[in-house]
């Protein structure tokens, strides 16, 4: 899901409050997202009328992505543009195919499988950007990779989408188009055009950004949660088993694909985080909207598990010593979230 923003302006006073804030808010979504999907499904009466403010929450999360956003993160695309665009490309190769492989081996329900394929083909989730952060991986190529996929939504993921889904259910490609530029973009933009000319405000409220993100993220999944609960008995197994096993296919393959590129470890932890965590919220307003809720809920499910994988997966690459990096690794800049990793050898 596109979680709580991480704040990237280390240079700022403000700076390790705000990355505080967002570690922790990133940790504690898992918790308040199964506090919220508890709520849909035991009161879906209080929840199910809400499900047409759903986009407005999307459009509230990523308006606060787009503050945390600085001019820097999209210069670093064109100093690196060859790592950046093979992020973005497995990501949009990748996730989509795994998700209709899963879907497939599993037999999966057409509904659910419109849901699986649609997280498969939404970006990065910004929770990305921070777990990457916590495994000392390359967090400015994390906010880079991000970034450019988020741009590259409002027409891949409808045309992903139309070409893998197309099959179970009609997919309106010009309708998911507009919705995605109308929730993702242009909040995207207003909030990194606020960030230009009032910075030093947003410096002020950064802390309080991922924090607000949390909580419209919980909002949404309790809506999800609450428009398929009668459905949850039968298939809610069904739909963790699919979201577990895409997640971590996904986290593999992002690993997989850097190293295959001989890129150094911080990057290839990136890549690995960045292909497997999704912008889930995304695709659970998109199914909600144009599908059905039962197609919304592998978004909500994903929402939870890819915070509680990710937060893992940091974890273990925390603990572990980068080693030498191999012959001919891509040289990598220093990461741009507070003191990053260095590329000497930790034994």
């Amino acid at each position: 899901m596109s979680d709580a923003p991480i704040h990237q302006s280390p240079a700022s006073s403000d700076a390790p409050a705000a990355d505080r804030s967002s570690i922790i808010a990133v940790t504690a979504l898992p918790v308040l997202v199964i506090i919220a999907g508890v709520l849909g499904f035991l009161l879906p009466e209080a929840f199910t009328p809400l499900a047409p403010s759903i986009t407005w929450a999307l459009g509230v999360v990523m308006f606060f992505m787009g503050l945390t956003l600085t001019l820097p993160d999209f210069t670093r695309i064109a100093k690196r543009p060859w790592i950046a665009v093979l992020g973005v490309v497995t990501q949009f190769v990748a996730m989509p195919l795994l998700g209709l492989l899963v879907v497939t081996v599993y037999s999966l329900p057409a509904e659910i499988a419109v849901g699986v394929i649609l997280v498969g083909c939404a970006p990065g989730g910004t929770a990305s950007n921070v777990v990457t952060y916590l495994a000392k991986g390359d967090t400015a190529l994390s906010v880079s990779i991000t970034t450019l996929s988020t741009l590259c939504a409002p027409i891949l993921t409808p045309l992903l989408t139309l070409w893998l889904a197309g099959s179970y259910m009609d997919v309106p490609f010009w309708s998911m188009f507009v919705s995605i530029c109308q929730t993702v973009l242009v909040p995207v933009i207003v909030g990194v055009i606020i960030r230009i000319f009032a910075s030093k405000f947003v410096d002020l409220i950064a802390p309080v950004l991922p924090w607000l993100a949390s909580v419209s993220i919980a909002y949404i999944v309790a809506i999800v949660v609450a428009g398929s609960a009668a459905s949850i008995a039968t298939a809610g197994v069904l739909v963790l088993l699919a979201v577990v096993t895409h997640n971590l296919l996904g986290l593999g393959v992002g690993y997989g694909v850097a190293a295959a590129c001989r890129l150094d470890t911080p990057t290839r932890r990136a890549l690995s985080f960045e292909v497997g965590l999704q912008n889930s919220g995304l695709a659970s307003t998109l199914a909600t909207t144009y599908f059905s809720p039962l197609a919304a809920l592998p978004g909500a499910v994903f929402s939870v598990w890819h915070n509680v994988s990710g937060a893992l997966l940091a974890s273990v690459f925390a603990r572990r010593p980068y080693g030498k990096p191999p012959v001919g690794a891509a040289h990598r800049e220093t990461a741009s979230v507070g003191t990053g990793p260095t590329e000497e050898t930790r034994g």
